[in-house]
């Protein structure tokens, strides 16, 4: 246990404050659940990540300005890398997708996502050409030649480069300017105590296109929708949003947004595996693909992704 976290805690008042390591996410952040008081807190210790909290508590009061519902940050210490926050419990929009009908949960957190989305982004880091591509070349690193050892010739990297080009300019065709979270899903949307989503894990948010955080949500990594309600939640999106483009044009933009995001979370779920150690993203790795391959053989132009990522598919039994 870290002593000067609980050091902290008897500094702020609480006396022997005693802690349960909570379940982390892909970061290097820890959470822990203060539990000998009366109030329901956590702490997030991000000591090995103390520039990250400035961050943290900056877009938090964005989103709370937005009236966007977040754990509530009680207190914090810039210099070691301590928050203290609101403890929301232990239920997650995740915990609900295996019902059979998640729909009222997923309405609520596009409803959330449309308050959020009006959180202001001027000031924060756009999803710019360069950025894009950077996370798209984490597949070919991380996924293709560290993963699956995979030596990329350079016809294979020209087909990359081309696809990563073509993907990019077209994210970047749809309406930008828009608050993302950029990992608005499942398990980063809480279920409180009065059945309302809140948001967590938002520190890394950035300006980019309207669409990004819809597929996050919709083309989950962790959970598959059924088809024909994901359909149907994406118009929810478009109405409620209130969106004047043609389906076919909003559809691009949410496929060629996915197909970015996916391409970079391969790479990211090698990385996590191989760099630190964290396996179980791998168990993901096929549903990812799937989304990947399900878009891309809709469109001509990228047949030769599609050609690419189906061999190294097929290369690859026993991996996963």
């Amino acid at each position: 246990m870290h002593q000067e976290l609980k050091g902290w805690l008897e500094w702020l008042g609480m006396e022997a404050p005693v802690l349960t390591a909570l379940h982390g996410d892909a970061s290097g952040r820890r959470y822990y659940r203060l539990e000998n008081h009366a109030k329901k807190l956590m702490v997030m210790d991000a000591s090995d990540e103390k520039a990250s909290v400035p961050i943290f508590i900056g877009v938090g009061w964005r989103l709370m300005d937005a009236k966007v519902r977040i754990p509530t940050i009680r207190a914090y210490e810039l210099n070691k890398g301590f928050i203290l926050l609101e403890d929301v419990g232990s239920t997650h929009l995740f915990d609900f997708g295996a019902l059979d009908n998640p729909s009222v949960y997923y309405e609520k957190a596009i409803k959330t996502l449309v308050q959020m989305q009006e959180t202001p982004s001027k000031g924060l880091e756009p999803y710019d050409q360069s950025f894009l591509l950077n996370e798209m070349n984490l597949m070919l690193e991380w996924y293709l030649k560290a993963h699956l050892g995979q030596k990329v010739e350079c016809v294979e990297g020209r087909t990359l480069l081309s696809a990563f080009m073509l993907i990019s300019k077209e994210v970047l065709a749809q309406p930008q300017e828009t608050f993302v979270h950029r990992d608005y899903h499942a398990k980063n949307l809480m279920i409180d105590s009065e059945d309302e989503i809140v948001v967590i894990d938002f520190q890394d948010a950035r300006e980019g296109g309207i669409t990004y955080d819809l597929v996050s949500l919709l083309q989950d990594a962790y959970v598959l929708l059924d088809a024909r309600e994901r359909n149907r939640l994406i118009k929810f999106y478009k109405e409620l949003k209130g969106i004047e483009v043609d389906e076919e044009t909003f559809m691009r933009w949410f496929d060629f947004t996915g197909l970015q995001r996916h391409i970079k979370i391969l790479g990211i779920f090698a990385r996590l595996s191989i760099r630190d150690g964290k396996d179980a993203y791998l168990d993901n790795i096929p549903l990812v693909l799937q989304y990947i391959l399900e878009v891309a053989q809709k469109y001509p132009e990228l047949q030769g992704l599609v050609a690419l990522l189906t061999l190294e598919e097929q290369d690859s039994v026993g991996f996963f």
